[in-house]
């Protein structure tokens, strides 16, 4: 399964931005999915996960409330919704799909990784 990770850009404070992210097989539409990001000189963070139909998400509390996952089963893409951004989510965020039907928030239970889009955020 290749990933494929859009949407990234710079923004100001405050500003919005949409990532999606488009699987080559709809094979992850059974799968939950996830955002991870990485800042400069920081490890990868979980961001957000989504389960396999959309029912189940959770977030990092440091975006929660200002971030949304979301997928479209029919089309096998993921999207997150970026608002009230803030300095501070200035990064490389990355999608994958997770091994399992449930999303997750440990790196470990995903098996595909997308190559990543660049958010960056002025203040």
């Amino acid at each position: 399964v290749q990933l494929q990770a859009s949407g990234g850009g710079l923004v100001q404070t405050g500003g919005s931005l949409r990532l999606s992210c488009s699987a080559s097989k709809r094979t992850v539409s059974n799968n939950g999915m996830g955002w991870f990001r990485q800042a400069p000189g920081k490890e990868r963070e979980f961001v957000a996960t989504i389960n396999w139909n959309g029912g189940s998400a959770f977030y990092a509390d440091s975006v929660k409330g200002r971030f949304t996952i979301s997928r479209d089963r029919g089309s096998s893409t993921v999207y997150l919704q970026m608002n009230n951004l803030k300095a501070e989510d200035t990064a490389v965020y990355y999608c994958a799909a997770s091994r399992y039907a449930s999303g997750s928030d440990q790196a470990g239970s995903y098996a595909n990784w997308g190559q990543g889009t660049l958010v960056t955020v002025s203040s």
